[in-house]
């Protein structure tokens, strides 16, 4: 549980700056740019959200204004991502004003953690006690060709093979989160998986196991901006783990990636999974900061 350091210079309703929700998307994603890397999965739905005409951001977009000029943004979706600088205290007062009077409706407070860690301080004692809290995951990057050699095996996945790759991602995202995604709403998730598959966005070896096709390695765009593609959902079988299958797929994933979607790859890790961390410095990716998540 992260301690409420500094509650005590701030209490709920003494806010005296408030949230801009006729966000200017092209202002926002020009703040996005100043931190590409920690902004974006903001980043990356405001640049769809220009890409289809839409020229303000509706209440998924907070904005704070300082002299009139944008100086900070939350999005406010399925996940609450706060783009703000460290130290701009009156903004975290504002979005955690607004998230306390409208009520928790995200399932995780996710991004640089220098932004995600006050603004949870901030809304703790009204919200309770998360699922967990990860406060220190390493934010990697890299921008060069990978340092070994791609899995020729590893490809786009097609969509076609949804009903192949869907039990992939469960079973990934109840080992990283605990529990399973098709719990409450199952359709949001295979719709996610869905997407990323016609996309283009979702990576995948396919061997031939004893019972037909099997996944043995694969990995998600995330989240895409104009600059950045953050990489998720990385995942290789538990019977098929410590074979370099995670390495070279990386590999792999990052030599389609670098150049024919974005100038640059990155991803973030939780601190504990030193075999993770250790894979992806052996791919190429360095360290440049560290991202945080609250799930509830």
């Amino acid at each position: 549980m992260v301690q409420n350091r500094g509650m005590g210079r701030w209490r709920t309703g003494t806010t005296t700056t408030r949230v801009v929700t006729d966000v200017d998307l092209r202002a926002a994603a020009a703040l996005c740019a100043q931190d590409p890397v920690g902004s974006v999965l903001a980043a990356s739905r405001i640049e769809a959200a220009l890409a289809s005409g839409s020229t303000r951001g509706g209440s998924a977009v907070w904005g704070h204004e300082t002299g009139g000029r944008l100086t900070a943004l939350c999005w406010a979706g399925a996940n609450l991502v706060p783009v703000c600088a460290p130290d701009d205290t009156a903004a975290l007062d504002a979005f955690a004003e607004t998230a306390l009077r409208q009520g928790r409706r995200c399932s995780s407070i996710v991004g640089p953690a220098s932004a995600v860690l006050p603004l949870w301080e901030r809304l703790e004692p009204s919200w309770g006690a998360p699922r967990e809290v990860r406060a220190e995951q390493p934010s990697m990057v890299i921008d060069h060709p990978p340092r070994v050699a791609p899995d020729p095996a590893v490809r786009a996945g097609r969509p076609g093979e949804l009903a192949l790759l869907l039990p992939a991602c469960v079973q990934m995202f109840v080992e990283e989160v605990g529990y399973s995604p098709l719990l409450g709403s199952p359709g949001a998730y295979e719709s996610r998986v869905r997407s990323l598959l016609e996309e283009g966005r979702s990576f995948v070896r396919v061997d031939e196991g004893a019972r037909g096709p099997e996944i043995v390695f694969k990995a998600e765009l995330g989240a895409v901006s104009s600059t950045v593609a953050q990489v998720q959902g990385v995942w290789v079988p538990p019977d098929r783990r410590r074979q370099g299958l995670a390495a070279h797929g990386m590999a792999a994933v990052v030599a389609r990636t670098l150049g024919a979607v974005a100038p640059l790859v990155s991803l973030y890790v939780n601190d504990y999974n030193t075999g993770a961390l250790a894979t992806y410095e052996r791919v190429g990716f360095r360290r440049i900061g560290t991202y945080a998540t609250v799930l509830f």
